[in-house]
């Protein structure tokens, strides 16, 4: 049954994505659930004090990347054990993490790494693979001296496809790797296939390798993927730095050039966040909407939509479906929605001068969901709004290309703040909190419990909300066991003042 289900699940996706579209979207999703609020934060006035804090960059906090070698592990062993070859699902971001592993265990089993195969995603039907998002001259360059890698599967292998596994049991291929295994447990399972065959091919390979008790040079191994040998290919960089460049420096709207884009800068000297900017990743799709059994104020329509979204995707397989609304939010665990999260930034004290990027694939509920936090923020960007049409006619339909470009500006952004836990926003935390960079962590147990008080003034939700906050906005916080070392870099990649 299980094996049946596994295989129904693409075919599935489609047929939810292609749910008639009054089943997905026949709701009012314009109206705000938390009209007070809305109304005094749009007449919000922000001191210049607070200003200032808010935009001031997070001091030393006595940790950096490691100065000495990421890795002293011996030099490449002259004869291979054989050739990896791991297949990774999930969005850009599970994939990022997936390769960063495949690299270590590469070096665990003295093996050569094929370059990772990505499997084409069933919601977003992405067939974008390593080389288009990544750049691998750079990644293999940056490795060199830590396991081999080729590109391409050898030809005396050229039969080991994803075609191939899909189609029956086969020897070379490892199925059974148990979540967070160990590294004993490859070297028991995977290096005497390794040794008979040659090459072996493992999938599923996602979250595969354990965080604790590794060798302090495979952790910072991956680390050195991770933060190093990972940089997306030239033409997003060069997208991406432009988009960056536009969000600092706005045009004034009396002269245009011939992509439309503003020829004079405009004056602001006097405006605090002057040439800064946050991103803002509003992680809220459909599929995110639904699995969270929460309800987002879109009426009755809304609610039957999701429901039937959720029993054609997850069969009924949702635990949060058996809590109430209320539970979920006072326990944290719904997402915020577009008028929420711009709630929570007008709060901690952004004005609506402040320039926002908007991370996004798609939102559910459309421009009508997003239109209240834009009357929040008029100055609210996006990929579509920045790039010109033939700039974002190279990543249209890419679903991982412009999540890449989304995650390059992340990554150049003054501030970073994600509406709801998630990869993109464990990979951007996790490479800002290795770079000392500010980043808003929202308190969902604490934001929750307000959006239900319905009799909460401005003034009492405003002080709640920055005081929740305090320690919430870039502080580095150790790794704990069985956490990311891709969330939490410190003290796997990092060192500490006293060991530097």
């Amino acid at each position: 049954m299980a094996a049946a289900l596994v295989l129904l699940l693409p075919f599935l996706f489609s047929y939810a994505h292609s749910l008639p579209s009054s089943l997905l979207s026949d709701f009012d999703a314009s109206k705000p659930r938390h009209s007070r609020l809305l109304k005094s934060a749009l007449q919000r006035q922000i001191s210049d004090e607070q200003q200032a804090e808010l935009w001031t960059p997070l001091s030393n906090q006595g940790w950096r990347p490691c100065a000495r070698p990421y890795s002293t592990l011996a030099a490449l062993p002259e004869k291979s054990e054989g050739y990896i070859q791991v297949f990774l699902d999930g969005g850009l971001n599970q994939q990022r993490m997936g390769i960063c592993d495949a690299v270590a265990l590469a070096k665990i089993l003295n093996a050569t790494l094929i370059i990772p195969h990505l499997e084409v995603n069933p919601v977003w039907k992405d067939s974008s693979t390593f080389t288009d998002i990544f750049d691998v001259d750079h990644f293999i360059d940056v490795l060199k001296n830590d396991i081999s890698i080729v590109k391409e599967v050898p030809d005396e292998y050229f039969w080991s496809t994803r075609e191939y596994y899909a189609t029956a049991i086969r020897a070379t291929r490892v199925k059974t790797a148990p979540v967070h295994a160990s590294a004993y447990w490859y070297l028991d399972n995977v290096l005497p296939i390794l040794q008979t065959y040659g090459i072996a091919a493992i999938s599923p390979f996602s979250h595969r390798l354990a965080f604790d008790n590794m060798p302090d040079d495979i952790q910072r191994l991956r680390c050195k993927v991770n933060f190093q040998a990972l940089v997306f290919v030239p033409h997003i960089r060069a997208l991406g730095d432009a988009l960056v460049s536009r969000l600092r420096y706005p045009r004034d709207t009396t002269e245009t050039d011939d992509r439309n884009y503003l020829t004079k800068v405009t004056d602001l000297k006097d405006t605090k966040g002057a040439g800064k900017f946050v991103v803002l990743h509003l992680r809220f799709d459909k599929d995110m909407a639904a699995h969270s059994a929460c309800d987002f104020g879109g009426g009755k329509a809304e609610k039957l939509a999701l429901a039937k979204y959720r029993q054609v995707i997850w069969q009924g397989r949702v635990l949060n479906s058996q809590f109430t609304d209320e539970e979920l939010r006072s326990q944290g665990r719904c997402p915020l929605t577009p008028e929420e999260i711009g709630l929570l930034l007008a709060a901690l004290g952004f004005d609506n001068n402040t320039r926002l990027y908007l991370a996004s694939h798609k939102v559910y509920g459309g421009e009508a969901r997003i239109s209240t936090l834009r009357n929040l923020f008029p100055l609210m960007e996006d990929k579509r709004s920045l790039a010109s049409p033939e700039e974002r006619a190279q990543i249209k339909g890419k679903a991982s290309l412009l999540a890449a470009l989304d995650y390059y500006v992340s990554m150049h952004s003054d501030i970073f703040i994600s509406a709801s836990p998630g990869n993109m926003h464990n990979a951007v935390e996790g490479h800002r909190t290795y770079e000392n960079m500010k980043t808003v962590r929202p308190n969902m147990a604490l934001l929750g419990q307000l959006f239900l008080n319905k009799n909460l003034t401005w003034p009492e939700f405003e002080t709640a909300v920055v005081e929740g906050h305090k320690g919430r906005q870039g502080e580095l916080r150790l790794r704990r066991p069985e956490q990311s070392i891709y969330t939490y870099p410190a003290p796997d990649c990092m060192c500490s003042s006293i060991d530097i």
